[in-house]
């Protein structure tokens, strides 16, 4: 292959490859979520794999549908986490992809 379509093919192999390695970048990267002004702690990987969960021991003795709620709230924290970090790393990757007459929306 010769000329424009060539260079889109190379491009595009090029992306493939570094989607690849920020897919395995973000398998190791782990965030923190939160909740209860820190009396709840979840560690999550950007697989969304839940590493640890850690609650005050002053909320062990509470109500349980509070400490239900806090669990939840660190949860949702921690994948909000996961979503800006997995966005910033692959929003990145198609920026670089210069292909005539195709505007990206990245």
């Amino acid at each position: 292959m010769k000329g424009p379509l060539s260079n889109i093919m190379k491009q595009a192999q090029a992306m493939q490859d570094n989607f690849k390695k920020a897919q395995e970048e973000l398998e190791k990267i782990e965030v923190v979520g939160g909740s209860g002004g820190g009396l709840i702690e979840l560690t999550m990987t950007c697989r969304y794999d839940v590493r640890n969960i850690n609650i005050d021991d002053s909320l062990v003795c509470d109500d349980k549908e509070v400490l239900e709620d806090l669990i939840a709230a660190a949860f949702n924290d921690a994948v909000r986490r996961v979503e800006a970090v997995s966005q910033e790393k692959m929003g990145s990757l198609a920026s670089g992809m210069n292909i005539p007459g195709l505007n990206l929306p990245f």
